[in-house]
């Protein structure tokens, strides 16, 4: 079982993390022709905004960003590195949001991802996520929280690598 550990990002890992998120992405690239610029503004997102990073052998295999709003989180992006893909990783990520959602007094979280990449979607639907509209090429969602969530463990203790099946990235739009 591979083992990984999930941590804060910090500046110095901008470059890997947008070299593990563009990774993640480019499994989309030949059918989905309008994806924003998935990797851009990394740097500024980890200055800025809430940012962890998956680590396998102290090498970053996944990401996500989260945007902290009045009521609510965004979930703006959350990937994981192609040959990383199928650990679990993006289900432990998206779980370290949950966590900080409720840390910051939060219940909800909110996403948009892309219409044609329906994978996602089912994989957010099986994570507890309703879909509230769709908006063009967007699909918006959300996710409401309880306390249980905040009781497993995370943060400085690794989570243990698992079998889901996860996809390799999920760009979602801010805001």
């Amino acid at each position: 079982m591979t083992k990984w550990k999930i941590r804060p990002a910090t500046v110095q890992d901008s470059v890997a993390l947008s070299e593990c998120i563009e990774d993640a992405y480019s499994v989309y690239a030949s059918r989905v022709t309008d994806l924003p610029a998935v990797s851009e503004g990394i740097s500024d997102d980890i200055k800025k905004q809430i940012v962890w990073v998956a680590e396998i052998s102290q090498t970053i295999v996944g990401g996500i960003v989260l945007i902290p709003k009045k009521d609510f989180l965004v979930l703006a992006n959350v990937a994981v590195h192609s040959k990383s893909s199928g650990l679990g990783l993006g289900r432990a990520l998206i779980e370290v949001a949950d966590r900080v959602c409720l840390e910051r007094g939060l219940n909800e979280i909110r996403l948009s991802t892309h219409i044609d990449i329906p994978e996602n979607v089912r994989l957010y639907k099986h994570l507890g996520w309703h879909e509230t509209s769709r908006v063009g090429n967007k699909i918006h969602m959300r996710k409401f929280l309880d306390a249980k969530v905040a009781s497993r463990s995370f943060a400085g203790d690794a989570p243990k690598g698992g079998g889901d099946k996860d996809k390799p990235g999920r760009r979602t739009t801010r805001g």
